[in-house]
């Protein structure tokens, strides 16, 4: 059974880091790509970056390029967002994906889904 399951969200001001870690398990992600989305009330889910877990090429949104990293680490199966200079208008609940794609920015690209974890960002 396909588990992702996202940890390390809260409240931190704007400026601030923060960073949210994806555990993942009940299968090899190699083939995998890995996303990173997020939703604000209100608003749709939105594709926040990915990694190839293979290989470890990354891709963000222009939103948060030069600002958010994504890594990850094969021997512990879990996939970290790095947040830096976050602003208010990041506030959202951050969910990881996985799917079999190099990468998309279209959620319905992907097969597994973790739970979310709430960031909010005051100002």
């Amino acid at each position: 059974q396909v588990q992702l399951v996202e940890s390390g969200g809260g409240l931190v001001q704007a400026g601030g880091s923060l960073r949210v870690s994806c555990a993942a398990s009940g299968r090899t992600f190699s083939s995998y790509a890995m996303g990173w989305f997020r939703q604000a009330p209100g608003k749709e889910r939105e594709f926040v970056g990915a990694i190839k877990w293979t290989g470890g090429n990354t891709y963000y949104a222009d939103s948060v390029k030069g600002r958010f990293t994504i890594s990850r680490d094969s021997v512990k199966n879990r996939v970290y967002l790095q947040m830096n200079s976050l602003k208010p208008e990041d506030t959202a609940v951050y969910y990881c994906a996985a799917g079999r794609v190099v990468w998309s920015l279209d959620p319905f690209e992907y097969d597994y889904w973790g739970q979310g974890t709430q960031v909010t960002v005051s100002s």
